[in-house]
């Protein structure tokens, strides 16, 4: 008897010891809303671009920036042991925003001066990446396309989804870290 119940308790173990199977979804996802996404993104950036690069026109001082708006001096600081910030740095900076027709939606009134230390805080993506490339007393226009500015959300008040923007920018100072 003694025999019969060590059996029945090995058994019992021995079926008790398989490997876990993982458990599959009860539905899959086939990946074609992100898919449809892309091509939805891709296709309104083009939009935006042409609509950008029509504005621009033959004005050959804007530049096409690698992070995907454009700009233009407007104010340079010729001092060339000028500084641009970088991470951590404190810029004090004002800027104006305008629709691409030209109609402003924010003034440098409106947004006061802004203190910003870099990367650390948030901004906009294009403003965040535009901003490194200034000097103290420098003015640069910035023209970005919608996912550069605000996006899909706007700004919850003036500016609508996917509107492209462009940016008047003047810095005051950049305190290094």
């Amino acid at each position: 008897m003694p025999k019969i119940i060590i059996l029945l308790f090995i058994s019992l173990f021995i079926l008790n010891c398989k490997v876990p199977e993982a458990r599959r979804p009860i539905s899959e996802s086939s990946g074609s809303f992100i898919n449809e996404s892309v091509v939805r993104n891709k296709a309104l950036f083009e939009k935006q671009k042409n609509k950008i690069i029509t504005l621009i026109g033959s004005d050959s001082t804007y530049i096409n920036s690698n992070s995907g708006f454009w700009y233009k001096y407007n104010i340079t600081n010729p001092n060339s042991e000028a500084i641009t910030p970088n991470f951590g740095d404190l810029v004090n900076f004002s800027y104006s925003v305008s629709d691409l027709k030209g109609n402003l939606i924010y003034s440098k009134n409106d947004n006061k001066t802004q203190n910003y230390t870099v990367d650390k805080e948030k901004l906009f993506v294009g403003l965040r990446e535009g901003i490194k490339l200034m000097k103290t007393g420098e003015t640069v226009t910035f023209i970005f396309p919608s996912q550069k500015a605000y996006g899909y959300y706007g700004d919850e008040d003036k500016i609508g989804t996917n509107v492209p923007i462009i940016c008047n920018v003047t810095v005051n100072s950049i305190t290094k870290k």
